[in-house]
Order: structure tokens, then C-alpha cells, then sequence
């Protein structure tokens, strides 16, 4: 607690110093958010550092936006619980090998496995399960998935991958557009240290399976395959779907909010009461003459208001009640030296207004997933953000989000699909299985999908 004195030590003014407070973003601050993770020097050029005489394009400004993107993840509940239901629901129940065999009248794919038990123990096989949900994990946290594809020393390929985020950044194309990836366990705390980068081919986007082939032929074996999601149009490093949630300060708020309402509860009687004190009081509890300097009588009055201060807050404190003494003036019969605790009316519905606004920032976070917030158990009872959690409605929201993950799915199929043209040269399809819930009409819960 702070307290204003005068000459003599009496208390004038007295402050609490338990409060909260935040500071206000504007557009300057948002413009530097957005620069987080792409950052240019003065002349628009990519800043980049140099490994072995190589340019490594940053990864954020300071080169470490993947462990950046991956704590705001982590502490941001909804953001967390998001991603990983579109990591799980794009993963699906795993996926099928077969081959595409003709479309029936509705334009429907008719398909038949394939017949080639190494192929299929392959795609069921651990190695892929490793590579989906690694290089997912990353392609939605951080916007970029990368796959090693392993030689032995015969040239063949013979295994899979998955690179972390935070030990890999690539560096910037040659004049054919050729660029390698460089690994790396030091980005996070020596970022310019070179020892033990490693370079490794990365495979070109325009047509993977001719470079690897290409690759092939020249005797280079071994390469990175690039998982990006290409919305943001960076050729180098993606941009996470959930970027613009934090840039505007969705993310933020949903921080803020449990931050503000514990520190309300915990100081909640500092917004009930008026306490005042007479300055007779403080003649009589802290005589001056019982002290060598004004200081000495200072502390001991500080040390005093602090233990009223903390005895009446926090929650087990709350409704407690305060017994404090006056004196009655024997010649005029007025009291005197009393304290005054007076009830403050306070206006502001911190608990509701709070709430309502903690739960438009999860809808906002979940509307940058393009995520239906029903499916995920957010509804408000009224409002913009209102909405039905019918069971009708959660499956349909569903069926959305298993269309909208065609793209996604496509995306991390490309390099098995390469992997086993290189290793086996034939060309496969592969779908999804999915689990589909269903009306009980139908007789059945769920029923199960190839997509």
C-alpha cells in the first residue's frame, strides 16, 4: 500500500497497490504484429542470416516464430483445443489405399483396394502415422509441415521423416528457384552457431515427382518435402490459419480475460468499501513521541494498513466482518475518531460482461479455424454469436469441416503417395476413413465414409 504523508508522518492519502492493469494496441502495434512473421529489412528484402556461407531465411524476426507460435498455442485453451480437433478430424480414422476403378451416375468414385499387401501394410504402418500427425501438428500450428524422405546406400528410399519446426528453416532460392533445408538444433539459443547444420535438398512445388526423379538420376538422394499452407501466397514459410486471430487481438483478450476475473476475485473488496480515518486516530495509535523520526513512525503506519489491507482481501476474506473502536468527546458529547466504512455501489458487472466477452473472443478464435463454435461446445445465449447446439446442427457443422479438409488431406497425402511411387512405381490413391454421425432414424449412430 502506498501512503502520502505529511512533515510529521500523519497518512494524507493512501493507495492500494493492488490493482490490474493493461495497455491499450492500436495500428502501429498491429502493423508490427503482422511483421512477426514475415520480416523485411528497410529495402523490402527478406532478412536472413548466413550458415556456411548459405542464406537461411528468418523464420520471425528474430528466427524463432515457430517457438513463439507454439506457446501461443499452448496457453490460449480454445486456440489449443481447436487445432487439435482439426488435427484430429483431418487425420480421420486413417487412410486407404485403393485404386479408382470408374464413377457411378452420381459422379461418385467407384474404388477397389489394392492388391499389393506391401503397400498396404505401408500406409497402416506406424512410419505414416509418425508423418501424419508430426507434419499436421505443424502445418496448422506453424503453417509448414517438412518430411525427410531417407535413402540407404543403395539410393532407395526406405523411410519417412517428420521433421520438428523449431530445428529446420530454408534458405533463399537460387536463380533456378533451387533452395535446400538446413537443420539445426541451436535456433533457439544461438541462432548464427553453425556447428552441426545440416543441408539437405529441398524438393521444388511445381512438380515433386519429376524433381525427385530428376534428383534421382543425378545421384542426389535424399530430400525435404515441403508441407505449406498456401493461403497466405509466402512461397517460403506458410501462414498459420489461426495468424489473423492474433494479430487483431482475439488471442489476447482470451488471455486477459481469466487473468482480470482471478485478480477481481482476489481484490474484490477493494471495490466495496470506503474507509475513512480520522487523523486523531493515528495521534493517539502512533503517538510522535513514541518515535525517534518521522521515517520510523512512516513504516510502523505502513506496516499497520498493510495487515488491515490483507486481512480483508482475497476470497476466504470475503463478507468478513471489521470491528474498529471510537471515542466520545466527554465535554461536547460527540463522537469522535471513528472509522467510516461506507458501502460503494458499484456499477459494473465485471462477472457477465467478462464472460460475454471471453466467449466472443473463443467464437472469433474458432471462426479463424473456420470451425462452427457449436461443435466445439461454445454457444452464447444471445447475441451475434448466438447459436442452436441441436444435435442436427453439431453433425452438419461436422460435415463441413470433413469438406473443407479436402485440401488439407491432399496436402499431406502428396508425399506418401510420392514415397510410394519412388519405392514401389506405382501409383496409388489414397482416402480417408471417416466416421460419420447419423440421425437415429437411421438406425445406427455413426456410419462409416471414404473421402
Amino acid at each position: 500500500m502506498e501512503i502520502l504523508y505529511n512533515n510529521e508522518g500523519t497518512p494524507l492519502l493512501m493507495n492500494s497497490t493492488y490493482f490490474y492493469g493493461e495497455t491499450t494496441s492500436d495500428k502501429t502495434a498491429i502493423d508490427e504484429r503482422r511483421q512477426v512473421l514475415f520480416p523485411f529489412d528497410k529495402e523490402h528484402h527478406r532478412e536472413y542470416i548466413d550458415v556456411n556461407g548459405k542464406k537461411v531465411i528468418c523464420w520471425g524476426p528474430d528466427n524463432q516464430f515457430p517457438y513463439h507460435a507454439i506457446r501461443i498455442v499452448r496457453d490460449t485453451t480454445v486456440l489449443n483445443a481447436g487445432l487439435k480437433f482439426l488435427w484430429r478430424l483431418t487425420i480421420g480414422q486413417g487412410i486407404y489405399a485403393c485404386e479408382v476403378t470408374g464413377y457411378n451416375e452420381h459422379g461418385d468414385e467407384t474404388l477397389a483396394p489394392i492388391k499389393d499387401k506391401e503397400i498396404q501394410e505401408f500406409v497402416n504402418s506406424r512410419m505414416v502415422r509418425r508423418y501424419m500427425e508430426k507434419v499436421l501438428r505443424d502445418y496448422l500450428k506453424v503453417g509448414n509441415g517438412a518430411v525427410q524422405f531417407v535413402p540407404n546406400l543403395k539410393g532407395e528410399y526406405i523411410g519417412m521423416n517428420p521433421l520438428n519446426c523449431i530445428h529446420y528453416r530454408y534458405t533463399e532460392p537460387n536463380e533456378k528457384g533451387e533452395s535446400e533445408c538446413c537443420i539445426s538444433g541451436s535456433w533457439d539459443y544461438a541462432p548464427n552457431d553453425t556447428i552441426g547444420a545440416k543441408f539437405i535438398d529441398l524438393l521444388s512445388d511445381y512438380n515433386p515427382d519429376d524433381v525427385a526423379e530428376y534428383n534421382k538420376f543425378k545421384g542426389k538422394h535424399g530430400f525435404v518435402y515441403s508441407v505449406r499452407d498456401a493461403w497466405s501466397n509466402e512461397d517460403i514459410y506458410g501462414e498459420p490459419i489461426w495468424w489473423a486471430a492474433w494479430v487483431l487481438g482475439w488471442v489476447d483478450i482470451s488471455h486477459m480475460i481469466p487473468r482480470f476475473l482471478k485478480k477481481a476475485y482476489k481484490n474484490q473488496t477493494t471495490w466495496k468499501w470506503h474507509v475513512q480515518i480520522p487523523y486523531s486516530y493515528w495521534d493517539k495509535k502512533f503517538p510522535v513521541a513514541d518515535f525517534k523520526t518521522s521515517k520510523e513512525r512512516e513504516e510502523a503506519i505502513n506496516k499497520y494498513m498493510d495487515s488491515i489491507e490483507k486481512n480483508l482481501l482475497g476470497p476466504e476474506n470475503a463478507e468478513k466482518p471489521i470491528f474498529t473502536n471510537y471515542a466520545v468527546n466527554e465535554y461536547n458529547g460527540r463522537v469522535e475518531e471513528e472509522w467510516k466504512i461506507t458501502p460503494l455501489s458499484n456499477k459494473y458487472n465485471a462477472g457477465q460482461e467478462n464472460l460475454v466477452t471471453s466467449s466472443a473472443a473463443n467464437s472469433e478464435i474458432l471462426f479463424a479455424l473456420m470451425l462452427n463454435p457449436n461443435v466445439m461446445g461454445s454457444q452464447m445465449p444471445g447475441g451475434v454469436y448466438a447459436g442452436n447446439q441441436g444435435g442436427s446442427n453439431i453433425r452438419e457443422a461436422f460435415l463441413v469441416n470433413i469438406a473443407n479438409a479436402w485440401i488439407d488431406r491432399q496436402n499431406i497425402l502428396d508425399p506418401i503417395k510420392l514415397f510410394i511411387w519412388l519405392r514401389h512405381k506405382k501409383r496409388v490413391e489414397l482416402r480417408f476413413r471417416n466416421t460419420i454421425l447419423t440421425t437415429l432414424d437411421t438406425g445406427a449412430g455413426t456410419a462409416h465414409r471414404l473421402s
